[in-house]
């Protein structure tokens, strides 16, 4: 488990993020555009811009290193790698822990030696999949990875994705805002608002019985297949 005990993001005038949450076995960060949930994911990998002020405090089995024991998969496949360039020319990676991994994601091996425009978008996410997991990290943060995806995909994503953790054992915070795909694939989740904790829990518990308006909104408006950052 990583316990954020306190995380807070401040700008020159106001607090942007005031939270605290535990990542276990396979965490959801779920809230619409703008309640937080990607300056949550950049303060944790380092990566907020210098005009912003962060306070963290994380207790963690395993020391945090980006690259190392955290790994991320990025929203968008296609804007992941170069188009230009073949895949096999954009990795340093072990080849044949890559094989490996390629193999559990159910992808042609042939596929490494192509450039990134020929594979589709499902193809794409997996081999970006199988670029973050092979260090073997302790850590995966996921920001709304099946975004680009037809709905078909998005299910067959996360049943791949819920079967490599099992296999793999790495702990999982992923973010979204597609509360459909949680109930799949994560056993707690944490409903953010306005870079608040409006709502944590067990994601059975709170689908079934939301004690938040808020939540109980996103879940209406998720099942019934709208997405929340058009709001």
């Amino acid at each position: 488990m990583v316990s954020i005990k306190e995380l807070k993001i401040k700008d020159k005038s106001k607090t942007l993020v005031d939270i605290f949450f535990n990542i276990n076995q396979s965490t959801a960060l779920v809230g619409q555009s703008g309640s937080g949930k990607s300056l949550t994911l950049k303060a944790l990998l380092g990566l907020l811009p210098k005009s912003l002020e962060a306070k963290i405090d994380i207790d963690s089995e395993f020391e945090l290193i980006r690259g190392d024991s955290i790994s991320f998969v990025p929203q968008n496949p296609f804007t992941a790698l170069s188009p230009l360039t073949k895949i096999s020319k954009q990795s340093f990676a072990n080849t044949n822990k890559l094989k490996e991994l390629f193999g559990m994601l159910n992808l042609d091996w042939r596929l490494y030696n192509e450039y990134p425009v020929n594979l589709s978008g499902g193809q794409l996410q997996r081999v970006i999949f199988a670029f973050s997991l092979v260090n073997e990290p302790k850590l995966l943060l996921l920001d709304e990875p099946t975004t680009a995806l037809d709905a078909n995909l998005k299910y067959e994503l996360i049943e791949i994705l819920k079967n490599l953790q099992q296999k793999l054992g790495f702990l999982m915070l992923f973010v979204t805002h597609e509360i459909n795909l949680v109930k799949n694939l994560c056993e707690d989740m944490v409903v953010l608002k306005d870079g608040l904790v409006v709502e944590s829990g067990k994601s059975k518990e709170i689908l079934s019985n939301p004690k938040a308006s808020y939540t109980k909104e996103l879940i209406d408006a998720s099942f019934a297949n709208r997405e929340f950052r058009k709001w």
